[in-house]
């Protein structure tokens, strides 16, 4: 029953449906090197080929001195918009022909013509279908040879669906390969693109971590603060009230509560590996080491800061220091050889980070986490409300340019 359905859904069900071949695909990497007026003509190179088969099929056609051996040639066409329809009509029409007329003692039931049309349609449908229907012509088309040969055979001796069968074997055999091998294309493309967007999930994911588990220094240290202010405060003044007491009691109590729930929630994404950090999380302060410790590594870079140098809060401080330094990190990969500029604005909104770094002058040697810092500067400045931008400059250099809102801190608030 499982053969008699596929049977019937590929050669039965809507077998003359309306399927015009669509032209080739010009970004293959010998079509797309054409000039583009050769490469749009080059799209229509399988109809072309099926037309030169027709010709062929009626070249031959001629030489049989028949108007009947011209019909091949209308089933070779059609397989260009109706291709299991074609084959239909084709196998039909050769098997009330050679009612008909018959053929010579070396061309029933096939006449050179029908063998050469028969394996252009069968291949060009096997193309267009699938290679179970091309097992399904073949198979059809040995019954027909069967049939034919016990019951429409009028005293010939010889036949040649045998030699028919055993090419057109062939052919489908190659076809079916054509076919495997498309699909197993395919089924890489569609996995490594699923790869390649999990990949990116992870990466994403992992780097969020990692400014989370960051943060997590920041937030805790002046949640800490908090406590310990809200603790002392009753003390500076002389006899509180006792609503004052409560008070500072309920702040200290829920900065408690708020500083263990970080510390929970740090638990669950801290990897088995992670290590708590003995110094401070740097600022931009530090940022001269950091520059030191690049020059040592063999990228030459300088500094420029424009604007009024203030303190901004601890959470912008670190991202700044981590952009930059993922920046020249990059540069150091991506552009051995090169020099690089960074550039720190201190401006009345916020704060605008610009790391310029210029074309390589060495081999550049593939990295296999290409693209992942730049992931990690963009989650950071998005955290911040902020806006970063990635470019390729004409010279070949790189340059990574961000923008960190800051609230402007009133005198009051800063004491």
């Amino acid at each position: 029953m499982g053969a008699l359905g596929g049977l019937r859904q590929d050669l039965f069900h809507d077998a003359f449906a309306y399927r015009p071949l669509r032209p080739m695909r010009t970004d293959g990497p010998l079509v797309s090197r054409l000039p583009g007026r050769i490469r749009e003509y080059a799209a229509w190179t399988p109809h072309a080929l099926v037309v030169a088969a027709a010709l062929m099929v009626l070249f031959v056609g001629f030489g049989s001195g028949s108007v009947l051996g011209l019909f091949p040639v209308v089933p070779v066409l059609l397989t260009l918009v109706r291709p299991v329809g074609a084959w239909w009509i084709f196998l039909i029409g050769n098997g009330l022909l050679s009612l008909v007329a018959g053929g010579g003692l070396d061309g029933w039931p096939w006449t050179p013509e029908a063998f050469a049309a028969y394996l252009v349609v069968t291949t060009v449908a096997a193309i267009r279908t699938r290679p179970r229907t091309a097992a399904w012509m073949w198979l059809l088309t040995a019954a027909y040879g069967v049939f034919a040969e016990a019951f429409l055979n009028r005293g010939y001796y010889g036949s040649n669906t045998v030699p028919l069968l055993f090419v057109t074997a062939l052919v489908l055999l190659t076809v079916t390969a054509f076919h495997i091998r498309r699909e197993a294309r395919q089924e890489v493309a569609a996995q490594q693109s699923v790869t390649a967007v999990e990949r990116d999930r992870r990466t994403l994911l992992e780097e969020r971590t990692t400014i989370a588990r960051e943060l997590h220094d920041v937030v805790a240290h002046h949640m800490s603060v908090v406590a310990i202010q809200a603790e002392a405060a009753p003390y500076r003044v002389e006899n509180p009230p006792p609503e004052l007491e409560q008070a500072f009691t309920t702040i200290r109590e829920n900065a408690v509560a708020a500083l263990t729930e970080l510390r929970r929630v740090l638990g669950v994404v801290r990897a088995e590996d992670y290590q708590a950090p003995d110094a401070p999380q740097p600022t931009l302060a530090d940022l001269e080491g950091l520059l030191g410790n690049v020059r040592d590594a063999g990228l030459t870079v300088e500094k420029t800061v424009t604007g009024a140098v203030r303190e901004l809060p601890q959470g912008v401080e670190l991202s700044a220091y981590r952009i930059v330094q993922e920046a020249l990190s990059n540069a150091l990969r991506h552009a051995p050889g090169s020099t690089a500029r960074v550039e720190i604005s201190y401006v009345l909104g916020g704060l605008g980070l610009r790391v310029v770094n210029t074309a390589p002058r060495g081999l550049v040697k593939p990295s296999p986490g290409a693209g992942h810092g730049i992931t990690g500067m963009r989650e950071r400045v998005t955290m911040l409300n902020g806006e970063m931008t990635t470019d390729l400059l004409e010279d070949g250099g790189y340059e990574v340019a961000a923008f960190i809102p800051v609230a402007a801190v009133r005198d009051g608030d800063a004491s």
